[in-house]
């Protein structure tokens, strides 16, 4: 097995989307296409409820799959599709948007006082852009959870650790979600498709994601260019992406516990024309997509 080094760092950085939700954007549109298959990544992370509860109103999707996975909070989901349902604690929402969805998002106050959560966006291929929606609701208690021996445990929300198969299948990146916790100074070692985009989000605690420790071995963009903090042990809200060269990733817990998102699939190698909540191949693709959502023919499929 030969380990993974890392590509580049990156740090979320603040941001408002929907109707005026707070939270961090750990990669998105000016990153395309380093992350393929993903586009996006969003975290919501505050206590405070005028920051979450503005939500998502109704809003459309075309070529895209979109993964909500809550881990403080409770978010109302409905859509074009008739579908409707509260995602709550360790719930996860994964939508095809595929040919066509309408639907919202709306945080709804949260019992612990704390909302926090992820959003994140799978590109579709060209020839599936245009696929039948699909809409998965996984609940909590449908998530596999594996302890290793090392004291790791890993939720599997899709792909396999071990023998163990997380419950969201069938996706056409081949994805792998994995949410990780590791004992301070424990090693955790996954293997990865070769070629595979492979990431890691840190959720708390710090560790080491390769086995360089040299924090000048790759690029790192901070948090503005004032930050002067540049180590190579990770810390909350970084972003780590792998190189595609490599057959499994290892990451080292420091002297507190880490826990971080895994997230890895299969990239596309396709043009990406992006506006908005849609994303296509062209921009004649998007013209259409928003000349049909304006004239009522956007829903192809219901």
């Amino acid at each position: 097995m030969t380990t993974r080094a890392i590509d580049k760092l990156y740090k979320s950085r603040p941001t408002v989307e929907g109707a005026g939700v707070h939270l961090k954007r750990a990669f998105g549109n000016s990153q395309v296409p380093l992350f393929d298959p993903f586009l996006m990544l969003d975290d919501f992370h505050t206590a405070n409820p005028a920051e979450y509860l503005p939500g998502f109103p109704w809003h459309p999707h075309r070529g895209i799959e979109t993964i909500t996975y809550v881990l403080e909070g409770l978010v109302e989901h409905g859509d074009s599709m008739g579908n409707k349902g509260v995602i709550g604690p360790g719930d996860v929402q994964w939508m095809t948007a595929g040919s066509g969805i309408i639907h919202q998002e709306m945080p709804q106050k949260s019992p612990t006082g704390m909302m926090w959560g992820f959003q994140f966006w799978a590109n579709l291929p060209a020839g599936q852009k245009m696929m039948a929606p699909r809409y998965r609701d996984v609940k909590a208690g449908d998530i596999p959870e594996v302890t290793l021996d090392t004291g790791v445990r890993i939720k599997v929300v899709s792909g396999r650790v071990g023998g163990v198969q997380g419950p969201v299948r069938d996706i056409v990146i081949d994805p792998e979600m994995l949410d990780v916790s590791i004992p301070a100074g424990a090693t955790f070692r996954h293997p990865v498709t070769a070629g595979h985009t492979a990431i890691a989000y840190v959720l708390d605690g710090e560790g080491y994601f390769d086995e360089q420790r040299d924090a000048f071995a790759y690029e790192m963009a901070g948090a503005g260019w004032m930050d002067l903090d540049r180590r190579c042990i990770c810390g909350p809200e970084t972003v780590v992406l792998y190189k595609r060269e490599g057959s499994e990733v290892q990451v080292v817990a420091g002297e507190r516990p880490v826990r971080f998102l895994f997230i890895a699939g299969k990239p596309l190698h396709e043009p990406v024309a992006w506006y908005g909540p849609i994303v296509m191949n062209t921009q004649e693709e998007l013209r259409v997509a928003f000349e049909e959502f304006q004239n009522g023919t956007f829903i192809k499929s219901r």
